[in-house]
């Protein structure tokens, strides 16, 4: 997750807005709704989670009866990711009428700088042997309103209406989070990309140290699902834990209003927030 401390002037949630403009058939500009909070020159990563998912939807809905679902996406960041003009592509890895593996890359001024993979499999009715131990969570219109702005900045983390439940210990929280802003400007979002695009945030919600002192961003993102999510909320039950050696883990049990969906890892790199 890319997100830095407040202090800056962002832009206000609207529902007319978006994250990204499509400029051609490969080419997003991203709006200040993008706006990463370590540093606000940078995409964060959220929105660009939610692009690649939303290109890789496009890309399936060109193939009608695939019947195939997503079970897996994972995402590596290789560099910084500029507030400038990117591209997306998508590339068939392992195809299948049963299992597939499809690939999307983001570059920005010809370098790639994230690489996304998603498994897809075969949808099929396994209601019959549905179950999960993991409990859902509080209802959001349970919760009081939190306003993440308080801790963290950027263009990214204002566009979001945030519910958590007050938290018991440092590393460890429980949180709805949900946007109006639309991923692509003038495109119908489907509900996974919109709740992929809100998954990242899972490493700003349950913070180990104060991050005005300490930065801890992840380098990527995985994400397991049982079955697809339906919005509008992103429900993230999170734990943060950091080693001894420079390295931490965001785990979080994901949820949408009907239980849990799956779970999301990220790998964090821990380091001291340079002086001056």
């Amino acid at each position: 997750m890319t997100i830095a401390p407040t202090g800056h002037e962002s832009p206000r949630r609207s529902s007319r807005e978006s994250y990204y403009e499509r400029t051609d058939e490969r080419h997003y500009k991203p709006t200040p709704h993008a706006q990463g909070a370590w540093s606000l020159d940078e995409q964060h990563f959220g929105p660009v989670s939610g692009l690649l998912a939303h290109v890789l939807d496009r890309h399936l809905a060109e193939r009608p009866g695939a019947g195939l679902a997503m079970a897996r996406i994972s995402y590596d960041i290789l560099g910084r990711i500029a507030f400038e003009e990117c591209e997306v592509t998508v590339e068939t890895i392992r195809p299948g009428r049963t299992i597939e593996l499809l690939e999307a890359v983001l570059r920005i001024g010809d370098r790639p700088v994230v690489r996304a993979r998603a498994w897809l499999l075969a949808s099929l009715d396994t209601t019959a042997v549905t179950d999960t131990p993991f409990e859902p969570l509080p209802h959001p219109d349970t919760l009081a309103p939190w306003t993440m702005g308080d801790t963290w900045g950027g263009g990214y983390i204002a566009s979001l209406d945030a519910r958590r439940v007050p938290s018991q210990r440092k590393g460890r929280n429980q949180a709805w989070i949900s946007s109006t802003v639309d991923l692509v400007a003038g495109e119908p979002r489907s509900e996974l990309a919109s709740y992929l695009t809100l998954v990242d945030t899972a490493n700003g919600i349950a913070v180990q140290q104060d991050p005005t002192a300490w930065m801890f961003p992840n380098v990527d993102l995985t994400i397991h699902l049982h079955r697809t999510p339906r919005g509008p909320w992103t429900g993230l039950d999170t734990s943060v834990t950091f080693g001894p050696t420079g390295q931490g883990v965001t785990s979080s049990i994901l949820h949408d209003l009907h239980g849990p969906v799956g779970h999301a890892e990220q790998i964090l790199t821990v380091r001291p927030m340079p002086v001056g």
